[in-house]
Protein backbone atom coordinates (compact mmCIF):
# COMPACT_ATOMS: atom_id res chain seq x y z
CA UNK A 1 0.00 0.00 0.00
CA UNK A 2 2.80 2.46 0.83
CA UNK A 3 4.74 2.02 -2.06
CA UNK A 4 1.20 2.43 -4.55
CA UNK A 5 1.08 5.78 -2.30
CA UNK A 6 4.32 6.60 -2.78
CA UNK A 7 4.15 6.62 -6.29
CA UNK A 8 1.46 8.48 -6.00
CA UNK A 9 3.09 11.16 -4.41
CA UNK A 10 5.80 11.10 -6.96
CA UNK A 11 3.79 11.51 -10.23
CA UNK A 12 1.31 14.67 -8.12
CA UNK A 13 4.63 16.61 -7.74
CA UNK A 14 5.55 15.51 -11.29
CA UNK A 15 2.48 16.84 -12.32
CA UNK A 16 2.44 20.06 -10.05
CA UNK A 17 0.31 19.44 -7.51
CA UNK A 18 2.44 19.53 -4.78
CA UNK A 19 -0.45 19.81 -2.46
CA UNK A 20 -1.57 16.36 -3.29
CA UNK A 21 1.85 15.21 -2.68
CA UNK A 22 1.99 16.63 0.61
CA UNK A 23 -0.95 14.88 1.55
CA UNK A 24 -0.62 11.55 0.42
CA UNK A 25 3.31 11.67 2.07
CA UNK A 26 2.03 12.86 5.42
CA UNK A 27 1.37 9.11 6.52
CA UNK A 28 4.63 7.79 4.89
CA UNK A 29 7.22 9.75 6.42
CA UNK A 30 5.89 9.39 10.23
CA UNK A 31 7.56 5.87 10.59
CA UNK A 32 10.56 5.04 13.12
CA UNK A 33 12.14 4.54 9.65
CA UNK A 34 10.70 5.81 6.47
CA UNK A 35 11.66 5.25 3.14
CA UNK A 36 14.16 7.81 1.61
CA UNK A 37 11.96 8.62 -1.92
CA UNK A 38 8.84 9.58 0.68
CA UNK A 39 11.01 12.13 2.76
CA UNK A 40 12.85 13.25 -0.65
CA UNK A 41 9.09 14.22 -2.14
CA UNK A 42 7.50 15.68 0.63
CA UNK A 43 10.27 17.73 1.17
CA UNK A 44 10.35 18.98 -2.36
CA UNK A 45 7.05 19.45 -2.64
CA UNK A 46 6.43 21.46 0.82
CA UNK A 47 9.42 23.92 -0.78
CA UNK A 48 6.89 24.28 -3.66
CA UNK A 49 4.39 25.42 -1.63
CA UNK A 50 6.85 27.86 0.78
CA UNK A 51 7.42 25.89 3.59
CA UNK A 52 10.95 25.50 3.91
CA UNK A 53 11.38 25.11 7.30
CA UNK A 54 9.57 21.84 7.19
CA UNK A 55 11.33 20.39 4.33
CA UNK A 56 14.67 21.55 6.08
CA UNK A 57 13.62 19.04 8.94
CA UNK A 58 12.65 16.26 6.50
CA UNK A 59 16.34 17.01 4.55
CA UNK A 60 18.32 16.78 7.91
CA UNK A 61 16.47 13.20 9.43
CA UNK A 62 16.83 11.48 5.50
CA UNK A 63 21.27 12.30 6.08
CA UNK A 64 20.64 11.13 10.03
CA UNK A 65 18.69 7.83 8.63
CA UNK A 66 20.90 7.57 5.61
CA UNK A 67 24.38 8.91 5.95
CA UNK A 68 25.63 7.46 2.92
CA UNK A 69 23.34 8.35 0.65
CA UNK A 70 24.74 11.19 -1.92
CA UNK A 71 21.30 12.26 -3.30
CA UNK A 72 19.89 12.63 0.52
CA UNK A 73 23.06 15.47 0.99
CA UNK A 74 22.42 16.71 -2.08
CA UNK A 75 18.46 17.72 -0.80
CA UNK A 76 19.83 18.94 2.55
CA UNK A 77 22.69 21.36 0.55
CA UNK A 78 19.97 22.51 -2.04
CA UNK A 79 17.22 23.77 0.99
CA UNK A 80 19.89 25.07 2.64
CA UNK A 81 20.79 27.24 -0.53
CA UNK A 82 17.44 28.36 -0.90
CA UNK A 83 17.25 29.43 2.40
CA UNK A 84 20.30 31.56 2.21
CA UNK A 85 22.41 29.04 4.58
CA UNK A 86 25.44 28.99 2.50
CA UNK A 87 27.91 28.21 5.11
CA UNK A 88 25.78 24.88 6.29
CA UNK A 89 25.24 24.18 2.37
CA UNK A 90 28.71 23.97 1.59
CA UNK A 91 29.08 21.44 3.80
CA UNK A 92 26.31 19.10 2.65
CA UNK A 93 27.06 19.49 -0.43
CA UNK A 94 30.58 18.69 -0.40
CA UNK A 95 29.92 15.67 1.63
CA UNK A 96 27.59 14.80 -1.03
CA UNK A 97 30.53 14.76 -3.90
CA UNK A 98 32.82 12.64 -1.76
CA UNK A 99 29.87 10.25 -1.45
CA UNK A 100 29.85 10.34 -5.40
CA UNK A 101 27.62 13.09 -6.41
CA UNK A 102 27.93 14.08 -10.37
CA UNK A 103 25.72 15.25 -12.00
CA UNK A 104 24.48 18.53 -13.28
CA UNK A 105 22.00 19.47 -10.75
CA UNK A 106 24.71 19.00 -8.04
CA UNK A 107 27.26 20.82 -9.15
CA UNK A 108 25.05 23.85 -9.94
CA UNK A 109 24.05 23.62 -6.34
CA UNK A 110 27.58 23.43 -5.31
CA UNK A 111 28.08 26.77 -7.56
CA UNK A 112 25.73 28.48 -6.32
CA UNK A 113 27.12 27.67 -2.69
CA UNK A 114 30.15 28.93 -3.15
CA UNK A 115 29.58 31.72 -5.65
CA UNK A 116 27.77 32.95 -2.24
CA UNK A 117 30.43 32.25 -0.03
CA UNK A 118 32.74 34.37 -1.94
CA UNK A 119 34.93 31.08 -3.82
CA UNK A 120 34.01 32.64 -7.31
CA UNK A 121 37.23 30.87 -9.12
CA UNK A 122 35.44 27.35 -7.88
CA UNK A 123 31.89 28.54 -8.45
CA UNK A 124 32.63 29.15 -11.95
CA UNK A 125 34.84 25.58 -12.03
CA UNK A 126 31.35 24.14 -10.91
CA UNK A 127 28.91 25.81 -13.40
CA UNK A 128 31.54 24.31 -16.60
CA UNK A 129 31.46 21.21 -14.79
CA UNK A 130 27.45 21.39 -14.74
CA UNK A 131 27.37 22.46 -17.98
CA UNK A 132 29.42 19.82 -19.75
CA UNK A 133 26.70 17.55 -17.84
CA UNK A 134 24.01 19.41 -19.52
CA UNK A 135 24.60 21.44 -22.36
CA UNK A 136 21.43 21.41 -23.79
CA UNK A 137 19.70 22.88 -20.89
CA UNK A 138 19.16 26.62 -21.31
CA UNK A 139 18.15 27.45 -17.72
CA UNK A 140 22.01 26.60 -16.21
CA UNK A 141 23.27 28.26 -18.97
CA UNK A 142 21.31 31.25 -18.82
CA UNK A 143 22.48 31.22 -14.66
CA UNK A 144 26.35 30.48 -16.15
CA UNK A 145 25.67 33.62 -18.68
CA UNK A 146 24.18 35.91 -16.04
CA UNK A 147 27.07 34.67 -13.46
CA UNK A 148 29.90 35.40 -16.02
CA UNK A 149 28.81 38.87 -16.84
CA UNK A 150 27.75 40.27 -13.78
CA UNK A 151 31.30 38.80 -12.32
CA UNK A 152 33.84 40.50 -15.54
CA UNK A 153 31.26 42.05 -17.76
CA UNK A 154 31.73 39.89 -20.09
CA UNK A 155 28.72 38.99 -22.36
CA UNK A 156 30.60 37.22 -25.22
CA UNK A 157 31.01 34.41 -23.01
CA UNK A 158 27.31 34.34 -22.17
CA UNK A 159 26.55 34.24 -25.83
CA UNK A 160 28.82 31.79 -26.68
CA UNK A 161 27.35 29.91 -23.74
CA UNK A 162 24.07 30.10 -25.14
CA UNK A 163 24.91 29.68 -28.70
CA UNK A 164 26.52 25.83 -27.45
CA UNK A 165 23.34 25.20 -25.93
CA UNK A 166 21.47 25.78 -28.91
CA UNK A 167 23.35 23.89 -30.69
CA UNK A 168 23.17 20.65 -28.09
CA UNK A 169 19.59 21.13 -28.51
CA UNK A 170 18.26 23.48 -26.52
CA UNK A 171 14.73 25.21 -26.33
CA UNK A 172 15.32 28.05 -29.15
CA UNK A 173 12.67 30.36 -27.65
CA UNK A 174 14.54 29.78 -24.17
CA UNK A 175 18.59 30.41 -25.63
CA UNK A 176 17.19 33.51 -28.00
CA UNK A 177 15.47 35.84 -25.18
CA UNK A 178 18.60 34.69 -22.76
CA UNK A 179 20.56 36.45 -25.63
CA UNK A 180 18.50 39.33 -26.14
CA UNK A 181 18.84 39.65 -22.37
CA UNK A 182 22.66 40.06 -22.59
CA UNK A 183 22.63 42.33 -25.63
CA UNK A 184 20.60 44.74 -23.65
CA UNK A 185 22.48 44.48 -20.47
CA UNK A 186 25.50 45.03 -22.58
CA UNK A 187 24.37 47.89 -24.22
CA UNK A 188 23.61 46.90 -27.61
CA UNK A 189 19.94 47.47 -27.56
CA UNK A 190 19.81 47.70 -31.16
CA UNK A 191 21.38 44.19 -32.18
CA UNK A 192 19.10 42.90 -29.40
CA UNK A 193 16.15 43.81 -31.20
CA UNK A 194 16.96 42.68 -34.71
CA UNK A 195 17.43 39.29 -32.98
CA UNK A 196 14.20 38.86 -31.56
CA UNK A 197 12.45 39.96 -34.30
CA UNK A 198 14.43 37.41 -36.39
CA UNK A 199 13.19 34.88 -33.51
CA UNK A 200 9.70 36.12 -33.99
CA UNK A 201 9.79 35.44 -37.34
CA UNK A 202 11.33 31.87 -37.13
CA UNK A 203 9.35 30.66 -34.38
CA UNK A 204 5.27 31.78 -34.63
CA UNK A 205 4.71 29.04 -32.34
CA UNK A 206 6.63 30.15 -29.38
CA UNK A 207 4.46 32.28 -27.49
CA UNK A 208 6.90 33.75 -25.13
CA UNK A 209 8.90 34.83 -28.24
CA UNK A 210 5.83 36.64 -29.81
CA UNK A 211 5.27 38.60 -26.41
CA UNK A 212 8.72 39.70 -25.96
CA UNK A 213 8.88 40.95 -29.49
CA UNK A 214 5.35 42.42 -28.89
CA UNK A 215 6.71 44.43 -25.78
CA UNK A 216 9.52 45.19 -27.45
CA UNK A 217 7.78 46.83 -30.27
CA UNK A 218 5.40 48.85 -27.73
CA UNK A 219 8.92 50.32 -26.21
CA UNK A 220 9.93 51.12 -29.85
CA UNK A 221 6.86 53.06 -30.83
CA UNK A 222 6.09 50.38 -33.21
CA UNK A 223 2.39 49.41 -32.07
CA UNK A 224 1.62 47.99 -36.05
CA UNK A 225 4.19 45.30 -35.28
CA UNK A 226 3.39 44.95 -31.99
CA UNK A 227 -0.53 43.96 -33.16
CA UNK A 228 1.22 41.68 -35.39
CA UNK A 229 2.95 39.70 -32.86
CA UNK A 230 0.35 39.95 -30.76
CA UNK A 231 -1.86 38.69 -32.88
CA UNK A 232 0.10 35.32 -33.46
CA UNK A 233 0.45 35.14 -29.55
CA UNK A 234 -3.09 35.08 -29.49
CA UNK A 235 -3.73 32.35 -31.84
CA UNK A 236 -1.17 30.25 -29.77
CA UNK A 237 -2.83 30.81 -26.65
CA UNK A 238 -6.16 32.97 -26.86
CA UNK A 239 -6.90 32.29 -22.52
CA UNK A 240 -3.23 32.43 -21.92
CA UNK A 241 -2.63 34.42 -18.75
CA UNK A 242 0.57 36.21 -20.22
CA UNK A 243 -1.29 37.12 -23.18
CA UNK A 244 -4.14 38.67 -21.79
CA UNK A 245 -1.42 40.79 -19.60
CA UNK A 246 0.29 42.05 -22.59
CA UNK A 247 -2.96 42.80 -24.27
CA UNK A 248 -3.68 44.82 -21.47
CA UNK A 249 -0.23 46.39 -22.02
CA UNK A 250 -0.90 47.34 -25.67
CA UNK A 251 -4.33 48.36 -25.62
CA UNK A 252 -2.84 51.02 -23.15
CA UNK A 253 0.05 51.96 -24.96
CA UNK A 254 -2.24 52.59 -28.02
CA UNK A 255 -5.02 55.08 -25.50
CA UNK A 256 -7.10 51.98 -25.16
CA UNK A 257 -7.57 51.81 -21.41
CA UNK A 258 -10.92 50.47 -21.08
CA UNK A 259 -10.15 47.76 -23.11
CA UNK A 260 -6.51 47.46 -21.14
CA UNK A 261 -8.92 47.01 -18.23
CA UNK A 262 -11.03 44.53 -19.59
CA UNK A 263 -7.94 42.11 -20.77
CA UNK A 264 -6.61 42.85 -16.95
CA UNK A 265 -9.80 41.54 -15.43
CA UNK A 266 -10.09 38.54 -17.39
CA UNK A 267 -6.74 37.53 -16.86
CA UNK A 268 -7.35 38.13 -13.23
CA UNK A 269 -10.71 35.68 -13.29
CA UNK A 270 -7.76 32.97 -14.18
CA UNK A 271 -4.93 34.11 -11.83
CA UNK A 272 -6.23 37.16 -9.48
CA UNK A 273 -3.27 36.96 -7.54
CA UNK A 274 -0.92 37.46 -10.81
CA UNK A 275 1.11 40.65 -9.69
CA UNK A 276 1.89 42.12 -13.32
CA UNK A 277 -1.92 41.84 -14.24
CA UNK A 278 -2.66 43.62 -10.85
CA UNK A 279 -0.03 46.21 -12.17
CA UNK A 280 -1.27 46.77 -15.66
CA UNK A 281 -4.96 47.11 -14.29
CA UNK A 282 -4.27 49.56 -11.72
CA UNK A 283 -2.90 52.06 -14.46
CA UNK A 284 -5.67 51.20 -16.61
CA UNK A 285 -8.00 51.96 -14.31
CA UNK A 286 -6.21 54.92 -13.18
CA UNK A 287 -5.86 56.17 -16.81
CA UNK A 288 -9.91 55.48 -17.05
CA UNK A 289 -10.77 56.76 -13.97
CA UNK A 290 -12.39 53.65 -12.72
CA UNK A 291 -12.91 53.27 -9.10
CA UNK A 292 -10.55 50.46 -9.13
CA UNK A 293 -7.63 52.52 -9.14
CA UNK A 294 -8.63 53.72 -5.68
CA UNK A 295 -8.27 50.51 -4.53
CA UNK A 296 -5.28 49.19 -5.83
CA UNK A 297 -3.20 52.52 -6.04
CA UNK A 298 -4.31 53.06 -2.14
CA UNK A 299 -0.63 54.33 -1.58
CA UNK A 300 -1.94 55.93 1.89
CA UNK A 301 -2.78 52.51 3.19
CA UNK A 302 -0.45 50.58 1.32
CA UNK A 303 2.93 52.13 1.12
CA UNK A 304 4.40 52.53 4.71
CA UNK A 305 7.71 53.89 5.57
CA UNK A 306 9.00 52.62 9.07
CA UNK A 307 12.21 53.35 11.27
CA UNK A 308 13.79 50.06 12.09
CA UNK A 309 14.98 50.07 16.06
CA UNK A 310 18.75 49.25 16.63
CA UNK A 311 18.89 45.25 17.14
CA UNK A 312 20.09 44.18 20.68
CA UNK A 313 24.16 44.47 21.31
CA UNK A 314 24.77 48.16 19.42
CA UNK A 315 24.22 50.96 21.17
CA UNK A 316 22.26 52.80 17.87
CA UNK A 317 21.07 52.79 14.76
CA UNK A 318 23.89 54.89 13.21
CA UNK A 319 26.55 52.08 14.77
CA UNK A 320 24.52 49.07 13.42
CA UNK A 321 24.12 50.77 9.58
CA UNK A 322 27.56 51.13 9.60
CA UNK A 323 28.38 47.70 10.20
CA UNK A 324 25.65 46.65 7.96
CA UNK A 325 27.16 48.50 5.32
CA UNK A 326 30.86 46.96 5.52
CA UNK A 327 29.09 43.44 5.92
CA UNK A 328 27.16 44.45 2.60
CA UNK A 329 29.92 46.08 0.61
CA UNK A 330 32.05 42.81 1.13
CA UNK A 331 29.81 40.87 -0.51
CA UNK A 332 29.28 43.50 -3.99
CA UNK A 333 32.00 42.39 -5.46
CA UNK A 334 30.20 42.26 -9.22
CA UNK A 335 31.43 44.14 -12.06
CA UNK A 336 27.75 44.61 -13.09
CA UNK A 337 24.26 44.51 -13.05
CA UNK A 338 22.25 41.26 -13.58
CA UNK A 339 20.46 40.87 -16.48
CA UNK A 340 16.88 41.32 -17.05
CA UNK A 341 16.30 43.24 -13.81
CA UNK A 342 15.75 46.77 -12.75
CA UNK A 343 18.98 47.93 -11.86
CA UNK A 344 20.52 50.43 -13.83
CA UNK A 345 23.95 51.95 -13.02
CA UNK A 346 24.84 49.51 -10.06
CA UNK A 347 25.67 46.23 -8.44
CA UNK A 348 23.22 43.77 -6.65
CA UNK A 349 23.58 40.32 -4.99
CA UNK A 350 22.73 37.16 -5.99
CA UNK A 351 22.85 35.50 -2.65
CA UNK A 352 19.82 34.84 -0.67
CA UNK A 353 20.95 37.13 2.34
CA UNK A 354 17.65 35.76 4.31
CA UNK A 355 19.22 33.13 6.27
CA UNK A 356 22.50 34.56 6.40
CA UNK A 357 24.73 33.52 9.01
CA UNK A 358 26.77 36.61 9.33
CA UNK A 359 25.77 38.31 12.41
CA UNK A 360 25.54 41.79 11.29
CA UNK A 361 22.87 40.62 8.60
CA UNK A 362 21.54 37.75 10.70
CA UNK A 363 20.63 40.56 13.02
CA UNK A 364 18.98 42.73 10.31
CA UNK A 365 16.34 40.21 9.88
CA UNK A 366 15.43 39.54 13.50
CA UNK A 367 14.70 43.52 13.40
CA UNK A 368 12.67 43.28 10.33
CA UNK A 369 10.31 41.14 12.31
CA UNK A 370 8.38 43.84 14.24
CA UNK A 371 8.16 46.34 11.49
CA UNK A 372 6.63 43.70 9.30
CA UNK A 373 4.19 42.55 11.43
CA UNK A 374 3.05 46.08 11.98
CA UNK A 375 2.22 46.40 8.21
CA UNK A 376 0.31 43.24 7.95
CA UNK A 377 -1.13 44.51 11.35
CA UNK A 378 -2.41 48.21 10.07
CA UNK A 379 -3.41 46.72 6.69
CA UNK A 380 -6.76 45.99 7.91
CA UNK A 381 -9.61 43.69 6.98
CA UNK A 382 -10.23 44.01 3.24
CA UNK A 383 -11.59 42.05 0.28
CA UNK A 384 -8.84 43.89 -2.46
CA UNK A 385 -6.31 41.71 -3.64
CA UNK A 386 -3.36 43.05 -1.07
CA UNK A 387 -5.51 42.92 1.97
CA UNK A 388 -7.43 40.05 1.58
CA UNK A 389 -4.36 37.71 1.42
CA UNK A 390 -3.17 38.42 5.02
CA UNK A 391 -3.01 35.12 7.17
CA UNK A 392 -0.77 36.39 10.21
CA UNK A 393 1.90 34.74 9.16
CA UNK A 394 4.22 35.37 5.68
CA UNK A 395 7.67 34.13 4.63
CA UNK A 396 10.59 36.05 2.97
CA UNK A 397 10.61 35.15 -0.71
CA UNK A 398 14.23 35.80 -1.05
CA UNK A 399 16.77 38.89 -0.18
CA UNK A 400 18.67 40.65 -2.00
CA UNK A 401 20.91 43.83 -1.50
CA UNK A 402 21.67 46.72 -4.43
CA UNK A 403 24.51 49.75 -4.20
CA UNK A 404 23.54 51.94 -6.67
CA UNK A 405 26.37 54.05 -8.47
CA UNK A 406 26.18 57.99 -9.48
CA UNK A 407 23.74 57.76 -11.91
CA UNK A 408 22.51 55.06 -11.24
CA UNK A 409 18.98 53.95 -10.57
CA UNK A 410 16.17 51.68 -10.90
CA UNK A 411 13.80 51.38 -13.80
CA UNK A 412 10.59 51.23 -12.87
CA UNK A 413 9.28 47.65 -12.14
CA UNK A 414 7.11 45.27 -10.09
CA UNK A 415 8.24 42.36 -8.68
CA UNK A 416 6.32 39.30 -9.92
CA UNK A 417 6.72 36.62 -7.35
CA UNK A 418 6.02 38.74 -4.18
CA UNK A 419 2.67 39.62 -2.42
CA UNK A 420 4.58 42.50 -0.17
CA UNK A 421 7.78 43.94 -1.42
CA UNK A 422 10.38 46.45 0.60
CA UNK A 423 13.26 48.87 0.12
CA UNK A 424 15.56 48.99 3.63
CA UNK A 425 18.23 52.29 3.12
CA UNK A 426 21.34 51.37 5.09
CA UNK A 427 23.13 54.17 2.81
CA UNK A 428 21.38 57.30 0.94
CA UNK A 429 22.72 59.94 -1.04
CA UNK A 430 21.90 62.76 1.19
CA UNK A 431 23.29 65.71 -0.86
CA UNK A 432 21.45 63.83 -3.95
CA UNK A 433 17.83 63.89 -1.61
CA UNK A 434 17.70 67.71 -0.76
CA UNK A 435 17.42 68.51 -4.43
CA UNK A 436 13.97 69.77 -6.14
CA UNK A 437 14.13 67.04 -8.43
CA UNK A 438 13.79 64.14 -5.76
CA UNK A 439 17.02 62.63 -6.66
CA UNK A 440 17.40 59.14 -5.25
CA UNK A 441 13.91 58.93 -4.23
CA UNK A 442 11.84 55.95 -4.64
CA UNK A 443 8.45 56.75 -6.66
CA UNK A 444 5.60 54.70 -7.17
CA UNK A 445 2.76 54.52 -9.80
CA UNK A 446 4.79 55.48 -13.25
CA UNK A 447 4.51 52.30 -15.72
CA UNK A 448 7.70 51.15 -17.83
CA UNK A 449 5.65 51.92 -20.79
CA UNK A 450 4.99 55.33 -22.37
CA UNK A 451 0.91 55.68 -22.85
CA UNK A 452 -0.94 57.66 -24.97
CA UNK A 453 -1.60 60.17 -22.75
CA UNK A 454 1.80 59.51 -20.30
CA UNK A 455 1.22 58.79 -16.79
CA UNK A 456 3.66 59.70 -14.26
CA UNK A 457 4.44 58.82 -10.05
CA UNK A 458 2.03 59.70 -8.20
CA UNK A 459 3.41 58.84 -4.43
CA UNK A 460 7.26 59.23 -3.65
CA UNK A 461 9.19 58.33 -0.19
CA UNK A 462 12.35 59.89 0.81
CA UNK A 463 14.54 57.11 1.48
CA UNK A 464 16.81 57.82 4.93
CA UNK A 465 18.90 55.26 6.36
CA UNK A 466 17.21 52.84 8.88
CA UNK A 467 14.31 53.48 6.88
CA UNK A 468 12.14 50.85 5.75
CA UNK A 469 9.28 51.02 3.07
CA UNK A 470 7.11 48.23 2.63
CA UNK A 471 3.99 48.00 -0.22
CA UNK A 472 2.44 45.63 -2.68
CA UNK A 473 4.01 43.69 -5.01
CA UNK A 474 2.26 44.82 -8.00
CA UNK A 475 2.99 48.78 -7.42
CA UNK A 476 5.33 50.08 -10.22
CA UNK A 477 8.02 51.65 -7.95
CA UNK A 478 11.62 53.00 -9.40
CA UNK A 479 14.04 55.52 -8.57
CA UNK A 480 14.68 58.46 -9.63
CA UNK A 481 18.44 58.98 -11.00
CA UNK A 482 20.69 60.83 -9.02
CA UNK A 483 24.05 62.44 -10.05
CA UNK A 484 25.81 63.29 -6.96
CA UNK A 485 28.80 61.78 -6.12
CA UNK A 486 27.25 59.49 -3.72
CA UNK A 487 26.41 56.37 -3.78
CA UNK A 488 23.31 54.43 -2.50
CA UNK A 489 22.84 51.22 -0.65
CA UNK A 490 19.66 49.27 0.01
CA UNK A 491 18.50 45.64 1.12
CA UNK A 492 15.29 44.32 -0.48
CA UNK A 493 12.87 41.40 -0.18
CA UNK A 494 9.81 39.83 -1.44
CA UNK A 495 6.98 38.38 1.26
CA UNK A 496 4.70 35.67 0.82
CA UNK A 497 1.61 34.77 3.26
CA UNK A 498 2.46 31.70 5.10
Amino acid sequence: MSATTLQKAVALLESGDAAGAVRLTDVLVKGARPDHLALATRSQALKLLHRALEALELNRRAVELYPDSAVAWHNLAATLDDMGRHDDARQAIERGMALGLDGPESWAVRARVLMACGDHAAAEASYVEARKRALGDPRLTAEYANYVWMLRGDARLGLSAMDTCFNAGGDPGACLLTKVDILRAAGHPAEAGVLLAQAADALAGDVDIQLAACHAAILAGDLKTAEARLSTASAAAPSGVAVLNQTAILHLAAGRADQALAAARRGLQAAPYDQSLLGWAATAARACGDPLAGVLNDYAGLVRPQTLEAPAGWADLPAFLADLGSALRALHVYERQPINQSVRGGLQTLQNLSGSQDPVIAALFEALEAPIRRYMAGLGPGTDPHRSRVTGGYRIQGAWSVRLKPGGFHADHFHPQGWISSAFYVETPDQALDRETREGWIRFGRPPVDLDPPLEAEHYVRPEPGRLVLFPSYMWHGTVPFTTDESRMTVAFDLVPA
